[in-house]
């Protein structure tokens, strides 16, 4: 076998093995400066229809959590207001979490060729995708954030997007102290595949 067959056990044990760690279970060490710019070049390195590079990351370190941490207690409170200090301290709380926290930004304005949105975010997911892998290869843990937050304006202008910009989600990386058991078994291959039917059923179904 060529040396491209023979890795393959290896980049298969390397993607099932990768888990989601929840960022309260993330400490020091996180990834170098070194680290970091190899995940990056593993992001470059996502399908691109139209070469656009339709996302981008922002990180945000730690001397500036504080005002991220702002960020996600006020839009708590925007769309809320009748939160209370605890549910506000814990919103704000969870931008100390992670060793490295890194915005995930899609860039979704019009660009020339005008690729599609949805093609973008499948380019955007896969260079996700390749920074978790490439942080798990390295012995660190990963988990994705989201929420409510992302949407509000008072996240757009903490990041400074630009117009046609959208702060999809934070990436997360550290040391694991804990990992959750995984609570439901992943599809089976056969549940993720189905046959184009003929023309007949497709006729029948119309």
């Amino acid at each position: 076998m060529g040396s491209d067959a023979e890795m393959f056990p290896l980049v298969q044990t390397l993607i099932e093995s990768r888990e989601t760690v929840l960022p309260r279970c993330l400490v020091e060490p996180g990834p170098s400066p070194d680290q970091i710019e190899s995940l990056l070049a593993l992001a470059a390195a996502a399908p691109d229809h139209g070469k656009l590079t339709p996302w981008r990351f922002i990180l945000v370190p730690t001397a500036q959590r504080h005002r991220l941490a702002e960020a996600f207690a006020r839009a708590l409170t925007d769309r809320d207001p009748q939160a209370t200090p605890a549910q506000i301290s814990q919103a704000g709380e969870k931008a100390y979490r992670a060793p490295l926290l890194m915005v995930a930004v899609a860039c979704l304005g019009p660009r020339k060729p005008d690729t599609p949105p949805l093609e973008r975010m499948v380019s955007m997911g896969a260079a996700i995708q390749n920074i978790l892998l490439g942080a798990h290869a390295m012995g660190f843990a990963a988990g994705l954030t989201g929420g409510r937050a992302m949407n509000s304006p008072r996240m757009q202008r903490l990041l400074g997007l630009a117009e046609g910009e959208v702060p999809v989600c934070c990436i997360n990386i550290g040391t694991a102290t804990a990992r959750r058991p995984r609570s439901a078994p992943r599809p089976l291959p056969s549940a993720l595949l189905s046959e184009l039917p003929d023309e007949a059923s497709a006729r029948a179904g119309a």
